[in-house]
């Protein structure tokens, strides 16, 4: 039934292309550089449009391309150097962020007009770290982000003694003073959240990955490798590639478990498994089908290389030191062959199920093909 393409079959996405490696891979490099200079690079739109208006002076905008390229600069060679390494935190968002605010305080302090970006901006700094910055770091920094505010304000009075200003300034001060603490407060919840979601994802992969295993051999078991050829056969079907199939049985098991017991049993088991799977290639797919018979699926592989993987592991097996385990000589008889297009899951796997027979029949500890043969030279010619 394993192998009835009668039964409906659920379509899905590729397992490589499900392999969390590759499909969930975090941000590159260049990614995340680029998610930093974009939103760098819109706090220097602003300030250039600004600069458009007349109300920034030139001089403003040539001290934060500056700044810009100073910590750009500085962060680049701290990456480069694998310098970051040595902190506990190896994204360093704390320090990218205070540089961040640190230079917008810079450009308040130079243009007042600036105020009106630094508090979204801020806001927007301190959420591009929220996931790496803890809420007592958060909070310090709130603090002193308030208190440099404060300290611009009483500058520009000091320098120009605008009321009118320090009253415009006094009031984003309030703004971040009320603001900035709820934000952070918020923004733990976040974090929170985060981690309860990372932690759910991490046992989740876990009980996939052991519902996809054999928990004795550690191999594939029986209901994914059945899964996997009848999804491989659907992708030959559908791209025109090859594909091949192996059927592995271990000669002589029962007399094996006779002499050593079930456990004794397990352990030849356990070991022709993992010469198995390091004699594999990384694309194909080895599991256990049940007892002492195994699958191995190739896909978009043709005969040749498929035969070479088989007699490799059957060479393995043979030449293995077993005395540890049993003093009964352990050898494998394999048998492999080609999916031909348009026949049935169940079909390939019988045609390689009886090649492993003839491997039996004809002395065991050895690979035999089935060369694939299309149903069209299959037909006997009508006579005239």
């Amino acid at each position: 039934m394993d192998f009835d393409d009668t039964l409906p079959v659920v379509q899905r996405k590729s397992r490589r292309q499900n392999d969390p490696v590759k499909t969930l891979a975090k941000r590159t490099h260049a990614q995340k550089w680029l998610i930093a200079t974009a939103l760098i690079g819109l706090y220097v739109l602003g300030i250039l449009l600004f600069w458009q208006l007349g109300v920034v002076q030139q001089s403003t905008v040539i001290v934060l391309i500056g700044l810009i390229a100073f910590f750009l600069s500085l962060f680049f060679v701290i990456f480069k150097a694998k310098w970051h390494l040595q902190f506990e935190e190896k994204r360093l968002k704390l320090p990218i962020v205070s540089c961040a605010i640190a230079s917008m305080m810079v450009i308040c302090y130079l243009d007042p007009a600036s105020h009106i970006l630094f508090t979204p901006f801020c806001f927007i700094a301190i959420a591009y770290g929220m996931y790496r910055i803890s809420r007592r770091s958060a909070l310090i920094m709130a603090a002193v982000i308030v208190f440099a505010f404060a300290c611009i304000a009483g500058m520009h009075y000091h320098n120009w003694h605008n009321p009118a200003l320090l009253k415009l300034e006094m009031m984003h001060l309030l703004t971040l003073a009320l603001a900035l603490p709820a934000f952070i407060s918020q923004t733990g919840k976040v974090q929170l959240l985060h981690r309860v979601l990372h932690r759910a994802s991490r046992k989740i992969k876990n009980i996939q990955e052991d519902a996809q295993r054999d928990n004795l051999l550690g191999c594939f078991n029986r209901r994914y490798i059945v899964a996997a050829l009848e999804e491989q056969k659907q992708l030959a079907d559908e791209n025109g590639t090859p594909l091949c199939l192996a059927v592995l049985d271990i000669d002589h098991f029962k007399k094996i478990n006779d002499e050593l017991g079930h456990l004794g049993g397990d352990e030849v088991l356990r070991t022709f498994s993992r010469l198995a799977q390091e004699h594999i290639r990384a694309g194909d797919i080895f599991g256990r089908y049940g007892g002492e018979e195994f699958l191995l699926v190739f896909p978009e592989t043709s005969l040749l290389p498929a035969l070479n993987t088989c007699e490799r592991i059957r060479s393995q097996v043979e030449s293995h030191h077993w005395d540890s385990v049993s003093q009964r000589r352990v050898s494998v008889s394999i048998g492999v062959t080609q999916y031909i297009p348009g026949e049935s899951v169940l079909e390939l796997f019988s045609r390689t199920d009886t090649a492993m027979y003839m491997a039996k029949e004809g002395g065991r500890n050895q690979v035999v093909v089935e060369e694939p043969v299309p149903a069209a030279d299959k037909a006997v010619p009508e006579e005239e």
